[in-house]
C-alpha cells in the first residue's frame, strides 16, 4: 500500500467533505451479537458532543471529488480548478477499519461525487459497506449519501448496509435548482426518498411477522438544503423541509449556510457568507415543528416570511400573539405549555408532574430551570405577576433583550454585523 499516496487522498477527500453537515446522529440500534468489529449504539455516531459531553466522531470523506455535473454551489464541479482523487473501494473499507481498531472512529460516513453516472457511483459506495459489513463483520455506524438518480434496486440494497441513507435536496425550491444545478432534476432527488421511504415501511411491516427480517436503515433518513445560495426567504426554506418530514418520514432536515466557493453571477457575491445565527433560527424553527407542536404557518407566512434574528422564533411567535397570554402555569395543558417562551421540553414534564402536588409559584418554576427572563412575561401562577409597564409586544421585546445575558448579545450582534 502507498501510504504516501493514501494520505494525500484523505486530505483531499476528508476537506472536500465537509460541506456536508447532515451527519450529526444515526438513532440506529445495530448490535454486536456476533463478536464483530463495533456497535451502532442507540445514542448515536456522530461528530459533535453527547448530552454527557461525550464527543463522538466518525470518519467523514468522499470516495471521489470527480464529478460531472457543474452546480454552481458545489466546490466539486466539474469546472472549478482544485485537485483531484478518488479512494478504490478497498483503500475506504482498509481506512475505516484501521481507524476504528485504532479508536479514532466509531463509524462511516461516506458520500461521493459523480463520476460515470449514478448507478455507477452508487454501487461503489455500496460496495464499500457491503465489504464491511460481511468480510470485517463491522457493526458499528454506516451513513451512505445515496446519490440522485440512482435505480430503485440499489437504493434497497444499500438500506440493507447502511444505518442511514441520504439524499441531499441541495436547493430549497425547484426554482432554484433549475438555475444553480441545470444538469440535474428535481425527480431525480425524489425518487430515491421515495424508495426508502416504501423500503422502511415494509420492512418493519415483515419485521412483526417474521423476526428474522434483516433491518432497512434503522436510522431513517435525512437530506439537507444550501441556505443563502439562490435567495430563498426562511419561509421558503421551512415549507420545503415540513414538506420532506410529512411526504418522506425524514428523521432530520439540515440547514447549511451557503459558503462562497466560486465566481459566478448567479451566486452571492464572494465573501458574502450566511450568518451562522440564521442557520441556527431554521434550526430552532424545525425543532419547534417536530417537537412543539407548531404548524410552519404559524412561525412563517406572507406577513412574516423571514425570521426574526435578534429573537428565538417561538419568542417571535408569542411576540405576534400576545392575545393568547398570559397562560395559568397550574392550569394550563401540555400543548399550550410548550408554547411558553423559556420552558423547555424537560421543563414541561417537570412541571406537570410538580404541580400535581401543589400550586407552583416563581421560586419554584425558577428551581425546575425554566428562562424566566422570557418566561415571566406569558405565565400567572401562585406569586404576584410581573407587570409590564406598556402593553406592546416591541416594548417587551426590548425588556427581554435587555435581560438578556451579554454573551447572548454579544453573539446577536456579531451575526447581525455579517450583513
Amino acid at each position: 500500500m502507498d501510504y504516501e499516496r493514501i494520505k494525500e487522498k484523505l486530505t483531499i477527500l476528508a476537506d472536500a467533505a465537509k460541506y456536508d453537515v447532515s451527519c450529526s446522529s444515526s438513532g440506529s440500534n445495530r448490535k454486536n451479537n456476533s463478536k464483530g468489529l463495533g456497535d451502532a449504539s442507540g445514542m448515536g455516531i456522530c461528530h459533535s458532543y453527547t448530552e454527557d459531553g461525550r464527543c463522538v466522531s466518525l470518519l467523514k470523506i468522499l470516495l471521489t471529488n470527480h464529478c460531472i455535473f457543474d452546480c454552481a454551489y458545489c466546490v466539486t464541479r466539474k469546472n472549478n480548478d482544485i485537485k483531484r482523487a478518488a479512494f478504490k473501494v478497498q483503500e475506504v473499507v482498509d481506512l475505516t477499519i484501521n481507524f476504528y481498531r485504532r479508536n479514532y472512529i466509531e463509524g462511516l460516513f461516506l458520500s461521493s461525487g459523480i463520476f460515470k453516472d449514478a448507478d455507477y457511483t452508487m454501487e461503489r459506495l455500496i460496495q464499500v459497506a457491503k465489504k464491511l459489513r460481511l468480510e470485517e463483520n463491522f457493526n458499528g455506524y454506516i451513513h451512505l449519501k445515496s446519490i440522485p438518480g440512482a435505480s430503485d434496486e440499489l437504493m434497497r440494497e444499500a438500506g440493507l448496509y447502511a444505518d442511514r441513507l441520504s439524499v441531499n435536496i441541495e436547493i430549497p425550491t425547484k426554482a432554484g435548482l433549475k438555475l444553480l444545478a441545470p444538469d440535474k432534476k428535481h425527480e431525480d432527488f425524489i425518487k430515491p426518498m421515495e424508495k426508502v421511504k416504501n423500503e422502511i415501511i415494509q420492512y418493519r411491516q415483515e419485521s412483526k411477522l417474521i423476526r428474522s427480517t434483516p433491518k432497512y436503515a434503522p436510522a431513517g433518513q435525512s437530506t439537507q438544503m444550501i441556505v443563502g445560495a439562490s435567495g430563498e426567504n426562511d419561509r421558503e426554506i421551512m415549507y420545503s423541509a415540513n414538506f420532506f418530514y410529512k411526504k418522506y418520514h425524514m428523521k432530520r432536515v439540515y440547514y447549511s449556510g451557503y459558503v462562497p466557493v466560486a465566481q459566478d453571477p448567479r451566486l452571492p457575491a464572494l465573501g458574502t457568507q450566511v450568518p451562522m445565527l440564521r442557520e441556527n433560527r431554521l434550526y430552532q424553527t424545525d425543532w419547534l415543528l417536530r417537537y412543539y407542536g407548531f404548524d410552519v404557518r404559524e412561525l412563517l407566512n406572507d406577513e412574516h416570511p423571514n425570521l426574526d434574528l435578534e429573537v428565538d422564533p417561538k419568542l417571535s411567535w408569542a411576540l405576534r400573539n400576545r392575545h393568547l397570554f398570559p397562560l395559568d402555569v397550574n392550569k394550563v395543558e401540555k400543548q399550550l405549555l410548550l408554547r411558553v417562551p423559556g420552558v423547555g421540553l424537560k421543563s414541561v414534564q417537570k412541571i406537570i408532574q410538580a404541580r400535581k402536588f401543589r400550586k407552583l409559584n416563581w421560586e419554584h418554576l425558577r428551581r425546575i430551570g425554566i428562562a424566566m427572563n422570557r418566561a415571566k412575561f406569558f405565565l400567572t401562577c401562585d406569586s404576584k405577576d410581573f407587570e409590564v409597564k406598556e402593553p406592546s409586544s416591541e416594548y417587551l421585546k426590548s425588556v427581554i433583550l435587555k435581560t438578556s445575558s451579554g454573551k447572548f448579545r454579544k453573539e446577536i450582534d456579531t451575526q447581525l454585523s455579517l450583513f
